[in-house]
């Protein structure tokens, strides 16, 4: 932006701050939108309203506090239906909102000159969309929470071009980059680099067709001329791990040709990859400013996806709730987390007895069973019975007695098995209506001995798996984009890996087993085998699964669950009260309760966190959480849970059958049997109170109010590496939010901060 722009801006927002005669000038400068269900003298009207007796969206107009206008559709004190905003920075949204976040399709522009158009979601660019930055480059496909995720074609500035898959805003998966040159390439990508197989065509027609590795030439390949003659051999940048043959073509005579294989990688050199754009700020990022409709004398700061922020004017974060007065000469707020931003608009929400202390707590509804059953026409059908097909095999293949003392060898990655599966059967396998495919297992002596060390019945795990009762599909509850199988004895659950987390999973077995081993009340994950399906025909795509235990299996109603890690940003569930059931997973920010074990119970909880915690801490492994289900013992006829020392004297309370020897088993947790550390457990919790002055506390203030249940924990998702990905999330995140509220931190760090957050909302019971 030139010198003289920058002038024109600055002056227009000191005028529209000063003086109401703005108003018309921003008319004049950037238009109205045209709304055909509102008279123009209802606007007159509604503009002074701050809710509308017919329930229908109306239209405002606002010059905000802060400079910024917005007009469009309103209702319910947010901008709902059609609408456009202008930032004094000369961003501008126009397009579809809905509770005051921007949501559906819409219109995104920078003083750049750069433009997106396509659907959002909660103020992210989120869906299809066209991006067009202020070079000309282009990308056209789908992005994921402002991210280039999923298939889309960019063409870049220089001429250059490509088509094919994203992930977090880089190319990965399959794709074709073609340079200006008509150079091109078909293949295999990760992090935005050309890696695995694929084919690199260049214009003379020549042709190099097999392994890479970051953007070269790495392993098998083979090199062609047009004439037919080739060469094949490993390929390496270094010239002494490489070696290979040539092969003249048949009308040829020469038995070899003056040529060196390293001027490939001389010509690939000059076959740059145009870097990704830097996008000055997002949509997500804008903070939108304006007053409430009703309260006209108090105005509340929204993030650009709607949610009340705490970044009001005065630095004091005590007295962040109250009015300022001399608002037209607030200097620029600063921008707090998502996660204290989400929380405040909780704590606002009197209608919800999670945070309300005058309202009684209720059990949520009971939602329907979770999971899609896969039966005969389902996407997944064959893929489920060819995960049936391979569980029989693995398991019940003759074995010889498996011991617990394994040998290393066991352990080697190389250790794995692959199977054929014919249509037509085999000696080993039987015949089957699926199409051929292969099976793998993964070190199927550990997995054994596993299964063994958890006392699991071959007879009974196949039973689980492999009965007449279908699995039932389950979309993945986190971002990593996996898929979950539920056996139907709710027993076991399958999950499909990438391979990344395979190559963490086996590179740490070692460690797990003998961890397993020798703390037999870890709360750890238990895992029974590993195992991968590689589908046979056009497509040879290997699916990655990973067999484990349901922690949350349970006798008893399972009312409430969270997964805990002890981090803030994000960690809070986008559902209101009412649309939370029995089955929501709720995250750190939606807790509010502590657990309260007996002193037995209590001492054996944190010494075997700690021990839990130091393995996943050498190992390097991060992001994992404390996954926790609640029954309530005690349930009234409307719903309601009943405290402590309140019981009806009526009795006409909802129980569940407790089993008969729970009490005897309480007192002493050796002679525990149903009853073991993590699973049937009772136990108290107290009601906690999230208030304003202590919005910054992941632990609410406690109320006194305890409730007699029966509790279920464990430690999930231990499998994600502290790789590359998450040192550059920590990075980016670092930058915008508080580094100590963001999921993705140093193993030790994470650790630590979840060691700390664990032991403040488990404590004794005294």
């Amino acid at each position: 932006m030139n010198k003289e722009q920058s002038g024109v801006l600055k002056a227009w927002e000191a005028t529209v701050r000063k003086t109401h005669a703005a108003k018309k000038r921003a008319n004049s400068i950037f238009g109205t939108i045209t709304m055909a269900t509102a008279a123009e003298d209802d606007l007159e009207n509604n503009n002074d309203k701050g809710d509308n007796a017919s329930g229908e969206p109306y239209l405002v107009e606002k010059i905000l506090p802060n400079g910024d206008y917005f007009t469009g559709q309103w209702f319910d004190n947010f901008p709902e239906g059609q609408g456009k905003y202008l930032w004094t920075d000369g961003c501008m949204y126009l397009g579809e909102w809905h509770k005051g976040k921007t949501m559906g399709k819409g219109r995104f522009s920078w003083p750049s000159g750069a433009t997106y158009e396509g659907e959002f979601k909660s103020g992210y660019i989120d869906g299809i969309g066209i991006y067009t930055g202020p070079s000309g480059d282009t990308y056209k496909g789908q992005w994921v929470m402002n991210f280039k995720h999923g298939n889309g074609i960019r063409l870049y500035p220089n001429g250059d071009w490509y088509d094919g898959e994203w992930r977090r805003g880089l190319q990965e998966g399959l794709g074709k980059y073609q340079w200006q040159n008509e150079n091109h390439y078909i293949g295999e990508w990760k992090n935005g680099v050309i890696c695995g197989n694929g084919t690199f065509v260049w214009s003379n027609g020549n042709k190099y067709d097999g392994q890479w590795e970051e953007g070269l030439p790495y392993g098998n390949g083979t090199f062609y001329w047009p004439d037919g003659s080739f060469y094949e051999g490993n390929w390496s940048k270094e010239p002494g791990e490489h070696n290979g043959t040539y092969h003249p073509a048949e009308s040829s005579q020469a038995e070899n040709i003056d040529w060196d294989p390293q001027s490939v990688y001389a010509e690939l050199a000059d076959c740059k990859i145009c870097p990704r754009e830097n996008v000055s700020i997002m949509p997500s990022q804008k903070v939108l400013a304006w007053y409430t409709a009703k309260t006209d004398d108090n105005p509340r700061r929204l993030s650009v996806d709607g949610r009340a922020s705490i970044s009001m004017e005065r630095p004091d974060k005590m007295h962040m709730w109250e009015s300022d007065d001399d608002s037209n000469d607030c200097p620029e707020p600063r921008r707090e987390s998502d996660s204290e931003i989400s929380c405040i608009q909780h704590q606002h929400d009197d209608t919800n007895p999670k945070f309300n202390p005058d309202l009684p707590l209720k059990v949520p509804k009971i939602g329907k069973r979770p999971g899609e059953s896969i039966s005969r026409g389902h996407k997944n059908y064959e893929l489920m019975l060819n995960l049936q097909l391979g569980i029989r095999h693995s398991v019940g293949r003759p074995a010889p007695a498996t011991s617990l003392d394994l040998k290393a060898a066991a352990f080697d990655p190389k250790e794995k098995i692959w199977t054929r599966f014919p249509t037509e059967g085999s000696k080993y396998t039987p015949p089957h209506q699926c199409c051929e495919f292969k099976w793998k297992d993964y070190c199927p002596v550990v997995f054994r001995a596993l299964r063994k060390l958890f006392k699991v019945d071959p007879a009974d795990y196949m039973i689980s798996i492999c009965g007449n009762g279908a699995l039932r599909e389950l979309s993945s509850p986190g971002k990593s984009g996996s898929f979950f199988y539920l056996t139907e004895d709710d027993r076991y659950m399958i999950k499909t890996m990438k391979k990344s987390e395979v190559k963490v999973f086996i590179r740490m077995l070692f460690a797990y087993y003998n961890h397993v081993r020798n703390f037999e009340n870890t709360l750890v994950i238990k895992y029974y085998g590993l195992h991968c399906v590689k589908l046979t025909g056009p497509i040879q795509r290997k699916v990655r699964f990973i067999i484990m235990g349901n922690l949350l299996r349970s006798e008893y109603t399972i009312h409430r669950r969270f997964d805990l890690k002890g981090s803030s940003l994000g960690r809070i569930t986008d559902k209101s009260e009412s649309e939370i059931d029995n089955t929501t997973i709720l995250k750190d920010l939606d807790l509010n309760f502590i657990f309260k074990l007996q002193k037995s119970w209590f001492d054996e909880f944190c010494w075997q966190i700690d021990r839990d915690c130091e393995f996943l801490e050498q190992e390097r492994t991060m992001d994992y959480s404390l996954l926790v289900g609640i029954h309530f013992k005690e349930i009234a006829a409307n719903g309601e849970i009943v405290p402590c020392g309140s019981r009806s004297s009526s009795g006409n309370l909802e129980t569940e059958a407790t089993p008969p020897d729970m009490e005897e088993q309480n007192l002493d947790p050796k002679r525990s049997g149903a009853i073991k550390l993590g699973t049937n457990m009772p136990a108290r919790v107290e009601r906690t109170i999230r208030k304003p002055e202590a919005v910054f506390h992941l632990v609410g203030e406690q109320t006194g109010e305890c409730y007699e249940v029966i509790i279920y924990f464990g430690i999930i998702d231990i499998l994600q590496d502290y790789d590359i990905t998450k040192r550059l999330e920590h990075a980016y995140k670092s930058i915008q939010y508080d580094p100590t509220s963001i999921s993705a931190v140093d193993p030790k760090q994470y650790s630590k901060r979840f060691r700390d957050f664990i032991f403040k909302v488990v404590c004794e019971d005294t």
